[in-house]
């Protein structure tokens, strides 16, 4: 019996080519047993007519789903179910009727509840979003990208795609960390000494559950990056922090119980602070008389269009106590999800072994093509061409925050892609960033930065890597006319 057509349509909110989706729009119906052996599918044409495609896109899909055995071909006769299609499965899938575990019982250890993303969802569809960390679509090598990933999907890679890394990582993006980016921070390191990661995050959680228990002390930032926080609570550590001023961490602040101190001294998250060469000496001093170590967040040095950045803390420790986290996400893109931490051999070891244990390794495919991408010198033109854009972006940023009277509480000496902004007092930046929400501006309120248990509700982040220059002015307008808003009705 012949399929009806009216058993084929496509979904307008899926992803992937039209090609994938009719595939797996068949492929679906074939594993479920709606679809039998020896049934005969719609031909080429009424198919294509039906879902409003064109044929030789059904034909494409036709023959990949006959390659892998899931239709057969009879001639002129078209297309039908294979004999040697996948059997469906011979149980009825269920859902249970009802839940009856309590689950606050069996849960013994709780994740919810920490921070969440200042972003709302639907954020970039909006005229003027003011969000740090977010790629530029418009920017984005998406051409070479592609070329890369296709070149890591080639036979001479096979292996760096199938391989399983968990007791190593890709040799050539191993390599271009050793020998290119490490360098450009003052840091040597041999391949020993460097272990990739899931993105910044990743790494800063393997330091926490290699370096912390719960008899020792971390020292954080205050405000911080609200991640990090769940991060040591998870880990069940004791937590200290220091409040930062417009110079950054303070080194003669330090509590004397010290075990761990996690800092981001060329770019503070949030505040955009750049620590001075004579912190950072005193910092690794104190760290010396403590006995401590420091996990180095050096997530957005790339970044420096206005002065070369600071050296790393890395580069200036003598003592081999600096651990130091790096990330391609930041500067590629989020979703990437690719890290690394460098430190002293024993440290990398019981790290490598951690996550091992939790995730494995990265995705060597993932690996494979960010290795091509940065080795073949398209990482640096794409370095270059941000720089440029998010320069202007920045100067146009500026000149509309001085236009509209806003106040800037912390912004980065060298670039960066962002300014950390304060209001009155009385002003609570999450009802301004929901007022803003409906008139199409989004910011993210600066609350959940903070480390403390009575977080400051005036401050908040202003970014520019996803918003065009030329949405900056009118953007910047209707945040000050918000805040006037609120000004007025305090009164």
């Amino acid at each position: 019996m012949p399929i009806p057509i009216q058993n084929f349509f496509l979904d307008p909110d899926d992803q992937g080519t039209l090609q994938a989706q009719i595939q797996e729009l068949i492929a679906q119906g074939i594993l479920s047993g709606r679809f039998q052996k020896g049934e005969k599918l719609p031909s080429t044409r009424k198919m294509a007519q039906h879902l409003g495609v064109s044929r030789i896109t059904v034909t494409l899909a036709y023959t990949e789903l006959l390659a892998n055995d899931y239709l057969d071909s009879k001639g002129r006769s078209g297309y039908f179910v294979s004999e040697n299609a996948p059997e469906p499965p011979q149980f009825e899938a269920q859902k249970p009727k009802e839940d009856l575990i309590d689950w606050n019982r069996a849960i013994g250890q709780k994740f919810s509840g920490g921070f969440l993303e200042n972003r709302p969802s639907g954020w970039s569809g909006q005229p003027y979003p003011f969000i740090y960390g977010q790629t530029d679509a418009t920017l984005f090598d998406h051409a070479n990208w592609r070329l890369c990933a296709i070149k890591a999907l080639g036979a001479r890679d096979f292996s760096a795609l199938t391989a399983d890394y968990y007791d190593q990582d890709d040799p050539q993006l191993v390599e271009f960390i050793a020998r290119h980016s490490l360098p450009r921070r003052g840091i040597i390191a041999d391949k020993t000494e460097i272990l990739v990661t899931m993105g910044a995050q990743n790494a800063l959680w393997l330091a926490a559950q290699v370096l912390l228990t719960q008899r020792r002390t971390a020292t954080i930032e205050n405000p911080c990056y609200p991640p990090l926080l769940d991060i040591l609570q998870q880990s069940r550590c004791h937590v200290e922090t220091v409040d930062v001023d417009a110079q950054g961490l303070d080194p003669s602040l330090l509590p004397t119980d010290t075990n761990v101190i996690f800092t981001t001294p060329s770019h503070h998250c949030p505040t955009a602070a750049t620590l001075p060469l004579s912190r950072r000496k005193a910092l690794l001093q104190k760290a010396r008389e403590l006995d401590a170590l420091i996990v180095e967040d050096d997530y957005e040095f790339e970044m420096s269009f206005l002065a070369p950045p600071s050296p790393s803390l890395k580069s200036l420790d003598t003592d081999g106590r600096v651990i130091y986290v790096g990330s391609f996400s930041k500067s590629l893109f989020p979703g990437l999800r690719l890290g690394y931490l460098v430190g002293s051999q024993p440290f990398i070891r019981e790290a490598r072994a951690l996550r091992a244990n939790v995730l494995r390794h990265p995705p060597g495919h993932i690996q494979r093509t960010a290795a091509y991408f940065l080795g073949l010198g398209h990482y640096d033109s794409l370095i270059k061409r941000l720089s440029k854009t998010y320069q202007n972006r920045r100067e146009t940023l500026e000149n509309a925050i001085e236009q509209y009277g806003l106040t800037i509480a912390g912004r980065a000496a060298f670039g960066g892609t962002s300014f950390w902004m304060k209001v009155a007092q009385h002003v609570d930046t999450r009802v301004l960033a929901h007022n803003l929400l409906e008139r199409g501006v989004v910011i993210e309120p600066g609350d959940t930065f903070f480390a403390t248990h009575q977080p400051k509700s005036n401050f908040f982040r202003l970014a520019y890597s996803s918003i065009p220059a030329s949405k900056i002015e009118m953007g910047v307008k209707l945040i000050a006319e918000e805040i006037a808003k609120l000004d007025l009705n305090r009164t």
